[in-house]
């Protein structure tokens, strides 16, 4: 039985509208906005690797927006944390690389069991005991690692649109100081301004389409459970989970690991036949969620993560066509405002991460190790960093004395 609870939380019986706040809903668009942005092309291409058509490939986005909709406003609400859901973009392009000739059915079923894998890993305890051995100064390393990318793509984004990044960076130095809950708002409102003025915006490409979702029968081969399944499942956890986990942590929120494993899990098993590939927690995006620009007080942020679950419910209705509303604003407009978004978030994580003297070597190499964006055997730099950071701890701490 999972007895962790969470310390950044409202009261269970707290209505969540008097919770919610429009900087709240602002975060939950930047979240999606950011999320589907940055990746939804390669899921595109791990469907046609598997041979997807485009009414498949339309269901694939209508069981994702789905199912991190729904996990996303379900767990969010039951535990009164920011939790946000999202696709496996290493898992989708894992799937881009390897598929290996894997028929769709045999895809399907490979699907399928690397989501009861999840479950199971999640519902055991096993995920959550190996989480609770991550310091928080390398949890908190990480996550400035994994974000600072983000954080200087505001700025690489001025050698290509400088009049556009530095009109959102002066609008945010000036709402921080002038009102700084709408700061964020107010930038993402003057970056489509001046994108629009400029010519950036490709509104005309946007025409919705109601999805419909398309059962495939799975079936299972030993070359899908050997090539997809495994490493599918390995991956998730490796680059998705344990990242996500420790976001969570990094930002001040200690949520009940197992059901949430298990859960996202569960409703990735019920949706795999449609196309739901692969659901976890979320990490970069989750940390838009977890910033002060969301709520100024944490125990209300969980409602910028339902929020957010709202949008990609609407993203998965709508399937694959609502990509053009997203590929409407230019490339610059999105690197900044998530940037900017994220700046608190990255402040406060080095901070977390260089606050014990005796753990501050290990948690520098671990941001080091996850910004350098090294990937080793298909995993993301998020898991090498902490291993690296939890070598460092193993040797520099000093034993212990019989």
């Amino acid at each position: 039985m999972d007895t962790e609870h969470s310390t950044l939380a409202t009261p269970p019986h707290a209505p969540w509208w008097r919770d919610l706040s429009f900087p709240a809903v602002v975060a939950g668009f930047i979240t999606v906005l950011v999320g589907f942005a940055s990746s939804a092309v390669i899921v595109f291409q791990a469907a046609q690797a598997v041979g997807a058509d485009q009414a498949q490939i339309a269901s694939w986005m209508w069981a994702l927006g789905l199912g991190m909709g729904v996990t996303c406003i379900g767990l969010s609400l039951r535990y009164r944390v920011p939790v946000v859901t999202a696709w496996s973009t290493p898992g989708a392009a894992m799937l881009v690389v390897g598929a290996g000739g894997a028929s769709l059915s045999e895809a399907t079923g490979a699907f399928l069991l690397a989501a009861v894998l999840g479950m199971v890993a999640g519902f055991s305890g096993v995920f959550a005991r190996l989480m609770q051995r991550v310091p928080m100064a390398l949890a908190a390393g990480m996550l400035a690692g994994v974000l600072l990318r983000f954080g200087l793509d505001v700025f690489v984004a001025m050698n290509t649109q400088v009049v556009l990044a530095l009109a959102m960076f002066a609008t945010w130095l000036a709402g921080r100081r002038l009102f700084p809950r709408y700061a964020v708002i107010a930038t993402l409102l003057v970056g489509i301004a001046v994108a629009a003025s400029r010519g950036l915006l490709h509104a005309q490409s946007v025409h919705l389409q109601l999805a419909t979702p398309q059962w495939v029968t799975p079936s299972l081969s030993w070359s899908a459970v050997a090539g997809i399944a495994l490493p599918l499942f390995m991956v998730t956890m490796a680059s998705q989970n344990i990242p996500g986990v420790a976001v969570m942590r990094a930002s001040g929120y200690q949520a009940p690991v197992s059901p949430l494993i298990g859960w996202v899990g569960v409703v990735n098993t019920l949706l795999a036949p449609f196309g739901a590939y692969a659901l976890n927690l979320a990490a970069i995006t989750a940390a838009i969620c977890m910033g002060r620009d969301a709520h100024e007080n944490p125990a209300r942020r969980y409602t910028a993560a339902m929020a957010a679950g709202a949008f990609y419910i609407v993203i998965g209705l709508f399937g694959a066509t609502v990509a053009a509303l997203f590929a409407a604003f230019p490339r610059e407009l999105v690197a900044c405002v998530a940037g900017i978004a994220l700046f608190g978030t990255i402040g406060n994580s080095l901070a977390s991460a260089l606050a014990v003297e005796r753990d501050r070597e290990a948690a520098l190499v671990t941001f080091l190790v996850t910004a350098s964006g090294v990937t080793l055997a298909g995993i993301g730099s998020a898991f090498w960093g902490l291993v690296a950071g939890a070598l460092c701890l193993l040797v520099l701490r000093p034993r212990r004395t019989p």
